[in-house]
């Protein structure tokens, strides 16, 4: 490489290198050392107390709901979110029409259009609505009765999972078709010659030769739904009935702006952070792929 053309990638990389200091590392490292104290910016304190805040996690309760929903739903809405998504964009990929598919895939894509808090109040107030809801108005007109969705323990979950699915399968079916579009045609041609099913044209070379889109994918929404706190936070009244809606980023926003203790909070948050650190990680090595075509 030349003089100028270091100097040149010097200068572009710079600013880059500044901005991840500065909105990045910075910010981590700063997590990290409030996380070792006993902080308090309204009563103008932060005392060193050690490791005590990371003790105090394995006798908190709440800590431990939080962290079981957090897996639960993580777990749960990647796993469907990845089965929808990639089924939905094979069947969208499936049809000839060019007009057809991207009018399909602007159909999908709708719902990641909308603010993540405001499709969480409209589907709070007129969709999910003990009384007045879509969702129960259906389950009654076949005979059923109406289900607490955000009211009832046992249904908030899979009420906040629905929403979720709803609001954000668009951008991985998106991915996928983008995938599946580049997948050569010629695979699929030889594959027709020797007489192979759709499934088995699926199984055999969609997948495999989707290897590395997936698992991208699979990264960015675990990642994601780490993170999720909009739809708890609105479609939920004080984290659910018995705290079945509480999750690690409800209880970082609560302990850290509610009771303002920051090192507690901040404690919790290096353990989310660590958390979705050990996932990726292991969902990389898990999924690494080696292939050209």
């Amino acid at each position: 490489m030349i003089k100028s053309d270091r100097k040149f990638l010097l200068l572009v990389l710079i600013p880059i290198f500044i901005e991840a200091m500065i909105f990045l590392v910075i910010p981590i490292l700063g997590t990290i050392g409030i996380s070792f104290t006993d902080y308090n910016p309204i009563a103008h304190k932060m005392d060193p107390v050690g490791l005590a805040n990371y003790k105090g996690l394995f006798d908190d309760p709440k800590f431990v709901i939080a962290f079981k929903n957090t897996l639960v739903f993580t777990i749960v809405a990647v796993g469907l979110n990845i089965i929808i998504s990639l089924t939905t964009a094979s069947m969208i990929c499936q049809l000839k029409s060019n007009k057809t598919r991207s009018f399909f895939r602007m159909i999908v894509f709708l719902p990641c259009i909308a603010p993540m808090v405001a499709s969480a109040v409209v589907w709070g107030r007129s969709i999910m609505n003990t009384k007045t809801g879509l969702l129960n108005e259906i389950i009654r007109m076949f005979g059923g009765h109406g289900i607490a969705w955000t009211g009832d323990a046992q249904y908030v979950m899979l009420s906040v999972i629905i929403f979720t699915l709803w609001a954000d399968l668009g951008y991985n079916i998106i991915l996928f078709c983008a995938g599946i579009d580049s997948i050569p045609g010629d695979v699929y041609e030889a594959a027709d010659l020797d007489g192979c099913t759709g499934w088995q044209k699926f199984r055999g070379i969609t997948l495999p030769l989707l290897g590395r889109t997936t698992t991208f994918v699979v990264l960015m929404t675990l990642i994601s739904y780490f993170q999720m706190f909009a739809q708890f936070s609105v479609l939920l009244f004080k984290d659910g009935p018995q705290n079945s809606g509480l999750v690690l980023t409800s209880y970082i926003y609560k302990t850290a702006f509610v009771y303002k203790e920051m090192g507690y909070a901040a404690a919790i948050s290096v353990v989310l952070f660590l958390l979705i650190l050990v996932v990726s990680l292991i969902q990389q090595r898990v999924n690494k792929v080696d292939w050209e075509y």
